[in-house]
C-alpha cells in the first residue's frame, strides 16, 4: 500500500479495502526502515497516530491517509513545533492555537505522524541544520534533498508517506520536489490561509502547500486546503470547479515560453537543466503546443536579490523577537545560525524607508513580470505558461550550499542554484516543479511550469497532461531495502 498515492489509498479505506490502522501502521514501518539513512523526520508521534487511527477520525476525503507536517508553520495547539532552531527545540515550544492549515489537514481526516526536517527559520535551500544535522537525498545519500521542505520531499520520495506539507517562501516547495524527483506545486498567492496569527510573511512571498508522486495528489490537497479565512490580507480568484476536476481535463493549445538557461546574464548554464528543458519543449511541441524562446526580460533583474533579501532579513529580525516574547528572554545571536544571525541584523539596522523602498520595487517588478502572461488587448505579451528548470544544477553535495560556514561563499552558491524560482514568490503566481529529467548517474531534474496568477486549474491540466506523455510515478530512489 505504500506504493499508492494518497488518493488511492483514500480510495482503499473508503472501500474497506484497508483501514486507516493498516496505512499508518505500514507508513510507519517504511518510515523507521528508511530513516536512519536519510533523517527526514525530527520528531514522530507515532503513537498518538495509531491511537488515533484506531479511533474516530474526521469523515475527509483523506481519511485514515498518513501526511508528515514540515516543522514550521502548519501549527497545531499544543504540539511542538521548532522551526529548525535549536534554541526552540531546547525550550520545547509549542504552538499556542491551531492554524488554519493544520485545522484543515486534520479536517480531511489525515493522520498526523510527525513533523519534518527544515533549515532553521528556513532561509535557505539545503536542509541541514545546526540543531537536527542534514537531510540526505534518498537518490545519492551524499547529496541534498533541498530545501526548506527538504524533509517533506525525502520522506515522500522514499515511500515514508504519499503527500506532505511543504512551504514556499523562494523555491521551498519546488526545489525539494526537484532534487527528490516529486510533483511540487506553488500555489497562488492567498490561495492557501496562513491565520490565523500570519497575515503575511515575506512581504506576501510565503505560502503553503505539499510535496507528492501524483498530479492528482496535489490537485485533490490543494482543494482541501484552499479555503480562506476571515481577515485574510490576500486572495485568489476562486476556482471554477474543483481543482481535482481538472487532471485530465485538455488543456487546449498552450502558447509557452522556454527559458533553459539563467535570465541573469553572470551566471552559467547547466547542462542538465537546460536540456531539461529544451526535452520539455520537444514534449510539450508534440502535444500540440506552440512552443518558442521567450521569457519576461525583468526576470534577470541585478536589483532583484538586493530587495527581496530586505524583506526576509526584516521578517526574520520580527520572527526572532516574537520568539524572544514567547520565551521571556533575549536571544543570543550565538544561539542563531550565522545565516539567521546576519538577516536579523540587517533587519534591525534596516530602516523603515529603506524597507518600505524595497516593498515598492518589487511591486513595480510584479506588475513587469505578470504582463507577459497578459493578453495584448490589456498590454501584455498573451503566454500562457513559461517554463524553466528548478534549480541552476542538479542536487548539489550536502555541506556545498553552506560552504562551511563562509557566509559570503554560500550566498554565491544559494544565487547560482536559483535563478528561477523566488522572483514567483514575489509576483506571487502558481509554478510547479515536474519531475521530467534525470541525470546520467540517476539524480532528478525539476521542470518549473510557471502560470498566470490565479490559474493553478491551467497548470495542473497541463501537468496531468505530460504525467500522462512522460509517466514518473513508479520512479524510485534506490534505497537499499
Amino acid at each position: 500500500m505504500s506504493d499508492f498515492d494518497a488518493c488511492a489509498q483514500a480510495e482503499l479505506v473508503r472501500t474497506g479495502q484497508a483501514s486507516p490502522a493498516e496505512l499508518v501502521d505500514e507508513a510507519i514501518s517504511r518510515i523507521e526502515q528508511y530513516e536512519p539513512s536519510v533523517h527526514a523526520l525530527v520528531r514522530d508521534r507515532f503513537e498518538q497516530a495509531r491511537e488515533q487511527a484506531r479511533g474516530d477520525l474526521p469523515d475527509g476525503p483523506f481519511r485514515g491517509v498518513p501526511l508528515l507536517l514540515k516543522d514550521l508553520g502548519c501549527h497545531l495547539a499544543g504540539e511542538a513545533t521548532h522551526y529548525g532552531a535549536g534554541f526552540l527545540r531546547d525550550a520545547d515550544w509549542r504552538a499556542p492555537v491551531d492554524s488554519h492549515l493544520g485545522r484543515a489537514f486534520t479536517d480531511a481526516g489525515f493522520v498526523l505522524l510527525g513533523r519534518t526536517a527544515t533549515p532553521e527559520f528556513g532561509t535557505t535551500i539545503t536542509t541541514e541544520s545546526r540543531a537536527y544535522g542534514a537531510t540526505r537525498n534518498p537518490y545519492d545519500l551524499s547529496r541534498s534533498t533541498g530545501g526548506s521542505s527538504g524533509g517533506s520531499a525525502a520522506a515522500v520520495a522514499y515511500g515514508g508517506v504519499p503527500v506532505a506539507h511543504a512551504g514556499d517562501g523562494g523555491g521551498s516547495i519546488r526545489i525539494p520536489a526537484s532534487e527528490c524527483g516529486l510533483v511540487g506545486l506553488k500555489p497562488t498567492r492567498g490561495r492557501v490561509s496562513q491565520g490565523p496569527q500570519v497575515g503575511e510573511s515575506w512581504a506576501g512571498a510565503t505560502v503553503d502547500g505539499c510535496v507528492t508522486r501524483t498530479v492528482r495528489d496535489t490537485a485533490a490537497v490543494l482543494d482541501v486546503v484552499s479555503r480562506p479565512m476571515p481577515g485574510d490580507p490576500y486572495s485568489a480568484p476562486r476556482p471554477a470547479r474543483p481543482f481535482a476536476q481538472e487532471v485530465g481535463a485538455d488543456p487546449g493549445r498552450l502558447r509557452v515560453g522556454l527559458l533553459p538557461v539563467p535570465p541573469q546574464e553572470d551566471l552559467d548554464a547547466d547542462p542538465d537543466c537546460q536540456q531539461a528543458v529544451e526535452a520539455a519543449g520537444r514534449l510539450l511541441q508534440s502535444l500540440g503546443h506552440t512552443v518558442e524562446l521567450a521569457h519576461p526580460a525583468e526576470l534577470g533583474a541585478s536589483e532583484f536579490s538586493r530587495h527581496f533579501g530586505r524583506t526576509v532579513g526584516a521578517d526574520v529580525a520580527l520572527m526572532v523577537q516574537q520568539f524572544e516574547k514567547d520565551l521571556g528572554r533575549e536571544i543570543a545571536d550565538e544561539e542563531l545560525e550565522p545565516r539567521n544571525a546576519a538577516y536579523r541584523g540587517m533587519g534591525r539596522a534596516m530602516r523603515a524607508t529603506a524597507y518600505l523602498e524595497s516593498r515598492a520595487w518589487l511591486g513595480v517588478f510584479s506588475r513587469r513580470v505578470a504582463a507577459w502572461w497578459a493578453t495584448p488587448e490589456e498590454g501584455g505579451e498573451g503566454f500562457d505558461v513559461l517554463v524553466t528548470p528548478v534549480l541552476g544544477t542538479p542536487p548539489p553535495p550536502i555541506d556545498w550550499v553552506g560552504a562551511d560556514g563562509d557566509l559570503a561563499v554560500s550566498a554565491q552558491r544559494v544565487r547560482a542554484l536559483m535563478p528561477y524560482t523566488a522572483q514567483f514568490n514575489v509576483t506571487g503566481q502558481p509554478a510547479v516543479s515536474l519531475p521530467l529529467h534525470t541525470t546520467a548517474d540517476g539524480l532528478p531534474v525539476g521542470v518549473q511550469f510557471v502560470g498566470a496568477y490565479g490559474r493553478e486549474d491551467l497548470l495542473l491540466r497541463l501537468a496531468s497532461q505530460l504525467e500522462q506523455a512522460a509517466p514518473w510515478r513508479d520512479r524510485r530512489p534506490p534505497l537499499p531495502a
